[in-house]
């Protein structure tokens, strides 16, 4: 077994990230490609860089800092999470996953133990969506469903695309084309973040290992009613489009409340009126729909019956509706091999575990595409995430590095392969 993770440079780690931060005096705010960003990045590589590893760039910004093995024709056993934020976020989200990896080759490196395969940090591009409306483009970018032609079509609030800002900061077109892994190129990928659920702290337990990993499904509904004067317009006749995304909205409650799903769940969480006024009939409503699961059969056919439904309160409340997709994404079966190992190294440390599924989605989603993948779980104080109070005590992140560094140790020094993924 290797030496104990050293709590004490994940969290000088997690704060010097911090001080990359927009909104100091409100959580942390550190948006893709922004100042504190693009400072952020510098401050990871060069953190890197003084463990030792050497550091690269792919072109659309996903940073890969190796611990290189004996063997460099094997491929390489990859760990690693982003270290972008929501707005007003906490500063433990993603980055803990990247500071984890790091302890963890530090430790692996000072052992001189042994590994054919090089061991890689990797920092994925915007796992958070909130500059270009689409989560992962990192890791999307990685696994193919993110194309060149997708960046020209992107755009951040200004109207400006994702393709032009990539050109602005020097990465290349050209090099565009060779992101993309395929399997075969990647080993195994362990991704250790933080639970954003409360599961893991309510049974006192350090460790979860995720066996699968919720895909999102997501839609821009607009209604249009007739919009009319608050108090001229009787309420028989009237054609609200914000009742009908109101009664809609519950339908979807009760879908996802009643659907057979192992883990599934549905929000509306954008609601647009047209014209919004205290005295006007809604004559327009845009909202959006967010729609996971773990099983892709439960949640086409949860999709299928909110069209259904919402197709028929349109009908029935006068109004007229187009629904449009903006993603599919398929869920994540976990690696069988991996969730066995890391129960292995649990066991190993005395370290008490238990499987769970993940609602949120993250980089590993994408990387399953081409990579046996596993993911672990530290616990997040009271399930808050996405919030100024998120929490996670630095021991409880070392005790995960431990189960991470073994398992990454064990991994490079396998050769033989994994089981195959499932499809």
């Amino acid at each position: 077994m290797l030496q104990r993770a050293n709590s004490e440079n994940i969290q000088k780690w997690i704060d010097g990230m911090n001080q990359f931060n927009a909104t100091p005096e409100f959580g942390t705010t550190r948006i893709l490609f922004t100042k504190p960003e693009l400072a952020n990045r510098e401050y990871v590589k060069e953190e890197m860089r003084k463990l030792g590893l050497t550091v690269r760039e792919d072109d659309i910004g996903n940073i890969f800092a190796t611990l290189p093995g004996s063997d460099p024709t094997l491929a390489p056993v990859w760990t690693g999470s982003h270290i972008d934020t929501v707005p007003n976020a906490g500063k433990f989200d993603g980055m803990t996953g990247v500071v984890s990896g790091m302890e963890a080759v530090r430790l692996i490196r000072e052992s001189g133990a042994p590994h054919p395969r090089d061991i890689v940090v990797v920092a994925y591009t915007s796992e958070e969506p909130t500059r270009y409306g689409l989560s992962c483009l990192g890791s999307r970018a990685l696994s193919g469903d993110l194309t060149l032609e997708d960046t020209r079509v992107l755009k951040d609030q200004s109207g400006r695309t994702l393709y032009d800002k990539l050109q602005e900061l020097g990465y290349s077109r050209e090099g565009f084309a060779r992101i993309r892994k395929r399997k075969g190129d990647v080993f195994a990928a362990v991704e250790l973040h933080i639970e954003q659920n409360s599961r893991l702290e309510k049974a006192g337990i350090p460790i979860g290992i995720v066996k699968k990993i919720c895909a999102p499904s997501n839609y821009i509904v607009e209604v249009h009613g007739k919009q009319g004067h608050a108090g001229g317009m009787n309420m028989t006749d009237r054609r609200d489009a914000y009742a009908a995304a109101c009664e809609m909205a519950l339908a979807l409650e009760k879908l996802a409340r009643e659907c057979p799903s192992e883990y599934n769940t549905a929000t509306v969480g954008c609601v647009r009126l047209v014209p919004n006024a205290v005295n006007v009939i809604p004559g327009k409503c845009v909202f959006t729909v967010d729609i996971r699961d773990c099983n892709m059969k439960t949640k086409q056919a949860l999709i299928g019956e909110m069209k259904s439904q919402f197709l028929e309160i349109g009908r029935k409340r006068g109004v007229e509706l187009t629904i449009q997709e903006d993603n599919n994404d398929i869920p994540l079966s976990c690696n069988e091999d991996m969730i066995r190992l890391l129960e292995t190294m649990c066991e190993k440390q005395g370290l008490e575990y238990m499987e769970l599924i993940s609602g949120p989605y993250h980089d590993s989603l994408f990387v399953g595409r081409f990579a046996p993948t596993a993911m672990l779980f530290v616990p997040s104080k009271n399930g808050i995430s996405h919030n100024p109070e998120e929490w996670t005590d630095y021991e409880q992140i070392a005790r995960g590095t431990d189960v991470l560094a073994n398992t990454l140790l064990e991994l490079a020094q396998k050769i033989e392969p994994l089981e195959e993924m499932e499809e």
